[in-house]
């Protein structure tokens, strides 16, 4: 069993203390599912997501409707993987030594699926892949802070937890007015704000390592 995260080093997510929450992971725990397996099962949405983008944009109407609604549900179900995972871990007590590879690995594979399908559904495929690599950077950079021995840096202002809110309003928003136009706008601000959380956090890495 791998020993808890330093606190510094773990998402600040209120949702952890809700009681839906705390709920979900006791049911996990009761039934033995490893957080590893939960960190999985977020691909398996991501998965499920992509192919939903994917098949929106063979049918209009009622099809399109319900593989975009389908869709951003599809994207909460990833983040109360994201929540529940760590929660099973740390105050479960079910860590395992290679539960970081399985926390960190999956949500890279998870952005890049639900960033590129919502491209593939804007008509837009490189306005995908292009949001789906500034939200690995992000990820990236944070992780080099650590590996220089710095807390985790959290800050957006889209990280994580924002830049999945915007594509799940932008993805139900795509499912009742125009659905290119609506994504396409939604990932340009995807772009946009996660651009400036790769910038945000490379000068924060800059400054205290300038400071040491």
């Amino acid at each position: 069993m791998s020993p808890p995260e330093p606190s510094e080093n773990r998402r600040p997510l209120t949702s952890r203390n809700s009681a839906w929450a705390a709920r979900l992971a006791s049911w996990a725990v009761a039934r033995e599912i490893t957080p590893n397996q939960i960190s999985q099962a977020s691909m398996g949405f991501a998965t499920a997501g992509f192919f939903l983008y994917a098949l929106s944009t063979q049918g209009n109407g009622f099809a399109q409707f319900l593989c975009l609604l389908l869709a951003a549900a599809t994207i909460q179900a990833r983040l109360v993987c994201n929540l529940i995972d760590g929660m099973v871990a740390i105050e479960g007590g079910r860590g395992a030594k290679d539960g970081p590879f399985w926390n960190e690995a999956p949500d890279r594979v998870s952005d890049v699926l639900f960033l590129a399908g919502a491209g593939l559904a804007a008509g837009s495929p490189a306005l995908g892949l292009l949001a789906a690599a500034l939200a690995i950077a992000t990820a990236y950079i944070r992780e080099l802070g650590r590996a220089e021995g710095f807390p985790s840096d959290f800050s957006g202002p889209l990280a994580k937890p924002q830049r999945m809110a915007v594509l799940t309003a932008g993805t139900v928003l795509a499912a009742l007015y125009a659905t290119h136009w609506t994504l396409t706008l939604t990932l340009w601000i995807i772009v946009a704000g996660t651009a400036a959380t790769v910038l945000r956090r490379s000068w924060t890495i800059i400054d205290k390592l300038k400071s040491r």
